[in-house]
């Protein structure tokens, strides 16, 4: 575990915003983080359309977030850091925003985590004021949902055009 989240117990991370806010402990991975939370995503998006569709995922997205402000919000209070690099909910919900328009299309899926990784990592605005401005759950998990904006305008345009 990072420096960053040093102060987390391991009993916390047994806890329903321990494993939440870790998704399933991927966001416990030495190196990037957000990278494993965003492709431990994927199969979940993935079973999520099959059975619903993307109304399914969205209404998904839509759940997540708001268990991901709480669930990040406990963990920034029991780490006693900014923005703990564990928390890889929002990842989640910003992967799964960005799947939207992917189908079950394993290659919009793997354009789609691509430019999700980009955008969270470049963060365009109005992402990055969210990102500077924006603190505790609400801005752990804001700043991720506005950036996959962008990669879900890109991917909902390669669907168009694969289909068209």
């Amino acid at each position: 575990m990072s420096s960053k989240n040093a102060n987390i117990s391991k009993s916390f991370l047994r806890s329903p915003a321990g494993v939440l806010a870790t998704w399933f402990w991927s966001g416990l991975m030495p190196f990037a983080p957000g990278t494993w939370g965003s492709l431990a995503a994927l199969p979940f998006a993935y079973f999520i359309q099959y059975y619903g569709g993307w109304i399914a995922l969205l209404i998904a997205s839509i759940v997540v977030f708001l268990i991901g402000w709480w669930a990040s919000h406990i963990f920034e209070k029991e780490a006693g850091v900014e923005d703990p690099g564990a928390v890889v909910i929002d990842e989640v919900a910003g992967q799964w925003l960005v799947l939207l328009p992917a189908g079950l299309d394993p290659l919009l899926y793997l354009v789609g985590f691509v430019l999700f990784r980009l955008v969270d990592i470049f963060k365009p605005w109005p992402a990055c004021w969210f990102d500077r401005n924006v603190h505790g759950g609400l801005g752990i998990m804001l700043d991720d949902v506005v950036a996959a904006l962008y990669g879900l305008g890109v991917v909902y345009f390669l669907s168009i055009q694969l289909a068209g």
